[in-house]
Formats: C-alpha cells, structure tokens, sequence
C-alpha cells in the first residue's frame, strides 16, 4: 500500500505455495466510519478493522480520539459490527460494505491522503502472456560474506533493469538469514533479464521465482 507499505502475510504466502504471479492490479481505496443504525460520533471508542486499513487511517482515529481494534479483514470487521453490535464500536470498510450490511456512514474518505494505492497480485499456476509492459518478481537469500547483498543486486543494474521493489523479511527457521523479495521490470525471457537471474542462481544461496507478468505503469493510475 502507498502509505501503510507491505502486507507482510502476503510475503510468507507467496513462500509457501508454488504459484506464479498472473498480473498485477492497483486500485484507489477508500474507506468509510460506518456504524450501527442510531450511533452517533460522540458514542464511538473503538474502531475496527484490517490493520492495514487502520494504518492508511491513522490521522482520522487518532483525531477523533478512537482507538483502533484489529480485524482479519475490513469486510468482516463491517459484518460483526452489523450482526454483534459491539458497544461504542464502529469499523473501517469500503463504503459498499455498509450498504451490504446495513450500516450507517459517518464519514467518507477519511484514508490519511487522496493517493491511497494499494498493489494487488493475481496468482495461478500458469505463465501468463507477455505484454507491452512486464516485470518479474522473485526473492532470493545471500551467502554470509561482505558485499553479498550489492554484487546480487548490481547484476541487475549493470545490465540496466530498473528495480521497482526491494523488501527484506525473515526467513522461517534460519533466525538472521533474511530473504529478499525483488520487482524489476522485464520479463524473463529478455536477453538482459536471463543474465541477470543466470548470475544471479550463481552468487545467491537460494532463489525463487515468483513469476513475469503484465504490470501497471505507475502513470497509468495517476501515481
């Protein structure tokens, strides 16, 4: 997301399961106060929702003196506010969600600024067509050494492939060996690309592709 940054759930899964990534969608999210039919602003003490649309919040909640309560998903954080009613409690949704569950809105586009972009992946098992615009993502481990993490990356820029992304996470059961997850723009089977990872399975302990892909010029939505 442009302002809360990564959803670090979605890195472990992209570990886990051998799926190729399909395309890339960014959309504008927006979210809505919504509360129980009756409730007013001055009733409200909690506030739930997705941690992350909590984050892209913040300024609001903290404002209003609310307090933010962690929920699995935005949707469902709307569904039990609308079945259970929790006292002094209103959640954090897209506004469709309050029509869906018959909630009213308080306050509409209180996300913390206008450009709240978040990044989506469709997943699948097969490679998907090339197209105009590419990138490829993937994420690797260095070997324990100085320089290790520069001489991975400079395969990329000594062959002019502009990195987009870079995020270290932890590595499940190696404490102190963190992973790096990598967008760059090309596909695969362009020739500077192919070097690059070619060089790259050469100077790395562990590498992953996660897949090339169509992908949204930033441009093209307004960021």
């Amino acid at each position: 997301n442009a302002l809360a940054g990564a959803v670090n759930g979605a890195y472990e899964l992209l570990m886990d399961y051998d799926l190729l990534i399909q395309a890339e969608v960014i959309l504008h999210v927006h979210y809505a106060l919504m509360v129980p039919p009756g409730t007013s602003m001055q009733d409200l003490k909690y506030v739930q929702s997705h941690p992350q649309a909590l984050a892209q919040c913040a300024r609001d909640l903290q404002r209003n003196n609310l307090s933010p309560v962690a929920w699995y998903d935005t949707a469902g954080a709307a569904k039990d506010l609308s079945e259970e009613k929790p006292e002094h409690t209103g959640a954090l949704a897209p506004p469709k969600a309050a029509e869906l569950y018959g909630l009213d809105v308080l306050a509409k586009d209180i996300e913390d600024e206008p450009f709240n972009y978040t990044r989506f992946l469709l997943l699948g098992n097969e490679d998907p067509p090339r197209s105009e615009y590419n990138k490829t993502s993937l994420v690797f481990a260095t070997r324990n050494r100085p320089a290790a993490l520069y001489e991975c990356l400079g395969e990329f820029a000594s062959r002019g492939l502009n990195l987009t992304k870079i995020e270290s996470r932890p590595r499940r059961n190696r404490p102190w060996e963190p992973v790096f997850y990598v967008d760059f723009e090309g596909h695969w089977q362009d020739a500077a690309c192919q070097e690059a990872l070619t060089r790259l399975l050469q100077k790395a302990s562990f590498v992953k592709m996660l897949g090339s892909y169509p992908a949204v010029k930033s441009n093209s939505v307004g960021i």
